[in-house]
């Protein structure tokens, strides 16, 4: 009997240890879900910019300013957290190279540091020889090693070489690789609609693929939506580089969360790409930012380019990815977009609506941060639920820095008839701090209301939400593109007007354009409108156009792609 109890016992932790026999997650969503550190000074707001991702010993380990120490994962599902020592973590925009079986490290105005066991956090001081803004460490195939840097207003991207053998000092003279030109590259002006002159050119990354330097830069600005990455090729890592006519090759100016410049593209265990890149909000400070990843692939002509396409809606995670190509989509639409909310209370300012209109600088928030304090969306119908994402708001924070115990707790629920409801996910009791939490279901549930009910709120204020997500199928049909036309500005060719027809029961439309009908790389997600006018486009170059249209049950491809010719010759 004795033994019969303690195998029952022993099973039951089996079952425990592997998460009661739910399977782990497929998917995840943008922003990533991370512990992001509130800042040291207020106001207090959360911020993590800069990442850089590297492969190292088997795990992916994640380094982003401001954080107050790194990640490490197995698979880029769950992150553990390591605070260094002898690491001045404080510096903006780090940047990390695997090497000669170490990580070595630095970031802007400090020198090179060292670890060989970087999840047990302790790094040695390498040299103080380079003192540079926005650096990126790149490791040749034939050993030989290079620093690319700057970090300037309407200024350049440069690099050195360094010399391994001699602790990394400089070897010969830095050396000049591009500089900006804002009066030909549309998308490096400044501002939300690219409309100022005198960008920032920063955040260098540097790819070798089959021969070739990609040396990756950001512009405009990271405060802005169109914070985006362009690139240069070159045949070798002193150039000349010439510029990509595809750039920006990642581009992220609309949707939930906007904004993808200042990134790292590296290769996951499968030797896929990947692209993590910052993202903005920017609302109660102008480095108030977050990290979103992209699938990224090079094509058969060698195009390096990111897929932003629906970015933030859920993709699959490493593991799952599966094909060529960087097509990622999970396949769940949006189906809480601009649908009828309740609320058990709101703080003036801030009703329930804000938390359905697909922006993450608006949210809801009730007036306490009482247990109990709930909000809840009609869906309209039942819809087929996969996935829902919890983008808490932090409403009048008052944490400063890494603070212990800061759990996200809630209670979220569903219903058929707005009476009956049943769990989706209990994380009455969870331990984690979890600001974008990803809940990915493990089979679908149909419903039409869903409801998330306060348990505890981190941040000091009331129970507030910046926009509470809801993914699946609606279970009808994708609304028809519709036919549309393109005027490029013959006074400015870096602009352009797209127009179309409204399509019937469409949520909204998607302008894809790039440098030829097989390459559309490039996008702009349009909710209550049927035009937009573009100023992000490179003044000498050609482009196709097409637009798609979507609602909550799928997406249909533009059947017609129109030229844009550049008028310049």
């Amino acid at each position: 009997m004795a033994r019969t109890i303690i195998l029952i016992l022993l099973l039951a932790c089996v079952i425990s240890l592997s998460g009661s026999g739910v399977p782990p997650p497929r998917t995840f969503a943008n922003p990533l879900n991370i512990d992001y550190r509130f800042m040291t000074e207020p106001p207090s707001r959360r911020e993590a910019a800069d990442p850089a991702v590297v492969l190292f010993g088997g795990d992916y380990y994640l380094f982003a300013s401001k954080s107050g120490g790194y990640w490490y994962s197995k698979d880029v599902a769950e992150w553990t957290f390591v605070t260094p020592h002898g690491l001045p973590i404080e510096a903006y925009a780090p940047a990390v190279m695997a090497y000669s079986g170490a990580l070595y490290y630095t970031a802007c105005d400090i020198g090179l540091y060292r670890s060989t066991d970087p999840k047990n956090g302790r790094w040695e001081l390498v040299s103080q020889d380079f003192k540079v803004g926005d650096p990126d460490l790149f490791a040749d195939d034939d050993g030989r090693i290079y620093l690319y840097y700057g970090l300037s207003h309407n200024g350049a991207i440069s690099g050195m070489e360094l010399d391994p053998k001699n602790n990394f000092r400089p070897l010969g003279q830095p050396f000049e690789c591009f500089r900006a030109d804002a009066a030909i590259h549309g998308w490096e002006r400044r501002g939300e609609d690219n409309l100022d002159d005198g960008p920032w050119i920063e955040g260098s990354w540097m790819t070798k693929h089959k021969g070739i330097y990609f040396l990756q830069y950001a512009a405009p600005g990271t405060e802005y939506k169109t914070y985006a990455d362009g690139v240069y090729t070159a045949r070798s890592p002193r150039g000349p580089f010439t510029y990509a006519p595809s750039s920006p090759f990642s581009h992220k100016p609309t949707g939930f969360i906007g904004g993808a410049g200042h990134s790292a593209t590296f290769q996951d265990k499968q030797g896929r790409y990947w692209h993590i890149a910052t993202m903005t909000i920017s609302v109660t400070h102008q480095f108030e930012r977050r990290l979103g990843l992209f699938p990224a692939d090079f094509d058969s002509d060698g195009v390096l380019h990111a897929n932003t396409l629906f970015g933030d809606y859920p993709q699959l995670l490493p593991d799952a990815r599966a094909g060529a190509g960087a097509d990622n989509s999970a396949g769940w639409m949006l189906l809480s977009f601009g649908k009828r909310t309740q609320s058990s209370s709101s703080l003036d300012g801030f009703p329930p609506e804000k938390a359905f209109d697909e922006d993450i600088r608006t949210w809801w928030s009730a007036r306490t941060a009482n247990r109990g304090e709930w909000l809840s969306v009609d869906l309209s119908k039942p819809c087929l639920i996969h996935a829902v994402q919890v983008n808490y708001a932090e409403q009048d924070s008052t944490i400063i820095g890494r603070q212990p115990n800061q759990f996200s707790r809630y209670l979220l629920e569903a219903s058929a008839d707005g009476r009956r409801w049943s769990t989706l996910a209990g994380r009455s009791a969870a331990r984690k701090d979890a600001p974008h939490d990803y809940v990915e279901l493990p089979s679908p549930v149909k419903a039409r209301y869903v409801r998330i009910t306060n348990v505890a709120m981190p941040g000091g204020g009331p129970f507030s939400i910046r926009d509470l997500r809801v993914f699946g199928n609606g279970g009808g049909k994708p609304p028809a593109a519709p036919p549309f036309e393109v005027h490029r500005s013959p006074a400015d060719s870096r602009t352009a007007v797209v127009r179309w027809q409204a399509a019937p029961d469409a949520d909204g439309y998607v302008l894809r354009y790039g440098i030829s009908p097989a390459k559309l790389y490039q996008n702009y997600e349009v909710r209550g409108s049927t035009e937009i006018t573009l100023h992000s486009l490179n003044a000498d170059v050609d482009y196709s156009f097409t637009v798609d249209a979507f609602n909550d049950s799928g997406r249909t491809p533009g059947s017609t792609v129109l030229p844009a010719s550049s008028k310049r010759r």
